[in-house]
């Protein structure tokens, strides 16, 4: 046996795993769990998508495209982007990516230097944080509980130093649902013009948003494109989280960069993938439309059952997640969700796994069929009254 202690890479050793997954893998193959943890739609991809992939598989089409992506995809995401006054050239500021995941570490590597810092804003998506540290930079976690779980400008100026050299922004957010306001991104804006650092903005969410709320990029504040990267895909709003397709803009100069790792990392994504996107930016819009109004049915649901069971609980704007304090029961988050699925068949995450400021908390994902949330909101009083 090799006896050397070098053989595998520091950095990914001292990497988490997916504190997600491994509650995941706790609920593979037993029926009798119902599972609000994974961030997934119980919807299938619209059919009008479904169909355009097989009339291209019929064709023969399953060659490599361009690195880029199709440019007929490119130019349905420019069209798209403009709704929300973001302005992208789709041959030179538009890539195709494998899922928003690529995209978001494609971007960390192409503008992180060893020493740099980066401010995440927490709780937040669980691969930022390892993303980051991968680059061998300094994680700087903002704590955005102690404001209602978004992050405000004056927090953030608050952490900047002559090292940072970007921010992480989610809205609507995993894992609380919420919305940064659209005044506190333009002071967010002033803030990162002024310091001259970048700003990744993960947008995955921004169709599924509730109560009249309008989805505002930063990259739309004026002066904002040139400091951006916007990261989104079609795994959320478009159910086709194993399509793996999202995409990336930026400025043509950023790209560049970004773009030599993605030939080499990934080449491109699955053309099927690609078929089918476009065609659902093109028609399948009212098919969005149906699946929003039933997360946000579910919303209103899982929102009043927390409240009447005491817990305190902020409403989601967007997204299909919901975030209750559970810190009255006495129970860390980790012990609650193993309780919870131990005792009453109910997968949860605990917030600890999300970052700063997200202990004493539980996420629970509302993209599940609406009977077994009843179901499971019940099991989840039992285990909250058994504690009081």
């Amino acid at each position: 046996m090799n006896t050397r202690n070098d053989r595998f890479s520091q950095k990914m050793m001292e990497a988490p795993p997916s504190g997600i997954r491994k509650f995941f893998e706790l609920i593979q193959g037993r029926d009798d769990i119902i599972s609000l943890g994974v961030g997934e739609p119980d919807f299938s991809t619209p059919w009008l998508m479904r169909e355009e992939a097989y009339y291209h598989l019929e064709q023969g089409h399953t060659s490599y495209t361009s690195n880029w992506g199709l440019l007929e995809l490119r130019e349905e995401i420019s069209k798209y982007l403009s709704r929300y006054n973001m302005h992208y050239d789709a041959k030179k500021e538009v890539l195709i990516t494998i899922g928003v995941s690529e995209a978001i570490d494609a971007t960390l590597r192409a503008i992180l230097n060893p020493g740099d810092e980066i401010i995440i804003c927490e709780p937040c998506y669980v691969s930022y944080q390892p993303l980051a540290s991968l680059c061998d930079t300094k994680l700087v976690h903002l704590d955005t509980s102690v404001n209602g779980f978004y992050p405000t400008a004056q927090q953030i100026e608050q952490e900047i130093t002559p090292k940072t050299k970007a921010i992480m922004l989610c809205s609507p957010s995993n894992p609380t649902g919420r919305i940064i306001p659209k005044d506190e991104l333009e002071k967010i804006a002033q803030v990162v013009k002024k310091h001259q650092i970048w700003v990744l903005s993960d947008e995955v969410y921004c169709e599924l948003v509730y109560d009249g709320n309008q989805h505002c990029s930063i990259a739309s504040v004026e002066g904002m494109k040139d400091y951006t990267i916007v990261l989104n895909g079609f795994s959320k709003a478009f159910a086709m989280t194993g399509w793996r397709i999202g995409f990336l803009c930026c400025s043509e100069e950023l790209m560049e960069q970004i773009y030599k790792l993605h030939q080499y990392s990934s080449i491109c994504a699955p053309i099927m993938s690609q078929y089918a996107a476009a065609e659902g930016l093109r028609n399948g819009w009212a098919e969005v439309e149906k699946m929003r109004v039933s997360y946000q049915q579910r919303r209103n649901l899982m929102y009043k059952a927390f409240t009447e069971m005491g817990l305190s609980v902020v409403e989601p704007e967007g997204a299909f997640y919901i975030f209750p304090d559970i810190r009255s029961t006495g129970l860390t988050s980790e012990e609650f969700a193993a309780r919870l699925i131990q005792q009453y068949q109910v997968a949860v995450v605990p917030g600890s796994v999300f970052g700063a400021g997200g202990e004493g908390h539980i996420r629970c994902c509302y993209a599940t069929d609406i009977n077994k949330i009843k179901l499971a909101l019940n099991r989840i009083a039992e285990l909250v009254n058994s504690l009081k």
